[in-house]
């Protein structure tokens, strides 16, 4: 399942900065959550396993079922909206996760995705939204019942997250313009390619063109490459929200919603 990925000189130079020792596997199949067996697997090549849990009484009875197994004491790995690459440190080391489906596209972005992956493995911040928002999530879940199901209410609160690490991570990728300028450059890249989907973004969720939830994920990604995201989730692009964090967050999703009332 899992095979160790070499890399590059300025990965390894990222590595040893932000979470020295970690391993980078290549991934033999695709996945959204790693299945239990193979995340047993991550045993083999690891020190060792210190799988999270969560009270289910933070979790809605119609939550998704990820959100269930997250919570569980299953070692669980990844989740949907991960994206390409996936990281945990349920691990010693922490472990970042190649993809299979990231075959085919260019070195540079592969690069910076993991390079990414590795900062965020080195915070001391949750690898997922349930440990971020905690025993706030229902009060996220009060806040966008009346318009979101469930899936939808997840994929907010997944870019919430991603806005938030970004926030911590976007000023050490503004720094590696001299020591790293590959992976600057490929983060200044998908920051460019970005811009363009955002331009109309708010009128397509004005329209009902385009869901809250892919609204969401598109704004929430460009907080981290430093472009500007459009109305409502500017006020998410704030040190306030770096600072209160999963409260927030919270408070910025009962505001909003009660305005689209």
């Amino acid at each position: 399942m899992f095979s160790e990925r070499e890399l590059s000189a300025d990965l390894a130079a990222v590595r040893d900065e932000h979470a020295p020792g970690a391993l980078v596997l290549d991934c033999a199949h695709d996945f959204e959550t790693v299945p239990a067996a193979q995340a047993e697997e991550l045993a083999l090549v690891t020190d060792s396993l210190d799988p999270r849990s969560y009270p289910t009484e933070w979790l809605p009875a119609d939550a998704p079922e990820i959100l269930y197994q997250y919570a569980s004491d299953e070692l669980t790995v990844g989740a949907p909206g991960d994206g390409g690459v996936a990281w945990t440190h349920q691990t010693d080391p922490p472990v970042v996760l190649v993809k299979p489906r990231l075959a085919g596209s260019p070195d540079a972005f592969v690069d910076f995705l993991v390079a990414e992956a590795l900062v965020q493995a080195g915070l001391d911040l949750p690898e997922h939204f349930l440990g971020f928002f905690g025993e706030r999530y229902p009060d996220l879940v009060a806040a966008t019942e009346d318009r979101l199901d469930p899936t939808d209410t997840y994929q907010v609160a997944a870019a919430l997250y991603d806005a938030y690490l970004g926030l911590h991570t976007r000023d050490v990728f503004a720094d590696w313009a001299d020591d790293y300028p590959a992976l600057f450059d490929a983060w200044v890249d998908a920051g460019d390619r970005l811009e363009p989907r955002l331009v109309d973004l708010s009128t397509e969720l004005a329209r009902g063109e385009t869901g809250f939830g892919n609204a969401a994920e598109l704004a929430c990604a460009a907080i981290k490459h430093r472009t500007e995201p459009p109305t409502p989730f500017g006020a998410l692009d704030t040190e306030a929200y770096r600072e209160y964090g999963a409260d927030y967050a919270v408070e910025w999703a009962r505001k909003t919603f009660d305005r689209l009332d």
